[in-house]
């Protein structure tokens, strides 16, 4: 059994059910941290529908929070949420997702170690 995140007909990601189910409680999660409706909506018969718009602000806060947290546990507990969530918004075609990196902050150095954790993950992640 799987489950299927789409944008219209398209199919951005079908991950098993577990996986869907632990990434659909993250992605609650996040909403509420941010307080930013993420795009992804509900699960309904297998399948939930995505809001390339939304899922664009939502993942461009996501990351800006990511790299502003100077915490490493905070870090180490979204980072491969973070990172999936940027493989949906580049298959959902989102656009270049930038965020202007603080001087001297752990930013820069975040966006890019998320960008090759979301490369490395894309093949991992069947559609």
């Amino acid at each position: 059994m799987s489950q299927y995140y789409d944008v219209g007909e398209e199919t951005l990601w079908n991950p098993s059910n577990g996986a869907a189910r632990l990434f659909h409680r993250q992605v609650a999660l996040f909403e509420a941290e941010l307080g930013l409706p993420s795009g992804i909506g509900p699960m309904e018969m297998d399948e939930c529908q995505i809001d390339p718009a939304a899922l664009c602000v939502f993942t461009e806060a996501l990351v800006a929070r990511h790299g502003h947290a100077g915490h490493a546990v905070i870090r180490a507990l979204s980072e491969g949420f973070v990172a999936t969530v940027l493989v949906l918004a580049e298959r959902a075609g989102v656009g270049d997702l930038r965020v202007a990196p603080l001087p001297g902050s752990y930013e820069a150095f975040a966006e890019d170690a998320l960008r090759a954790a979301a490369r490395e993950l894309s093949g991992r992640m069947p559609r």
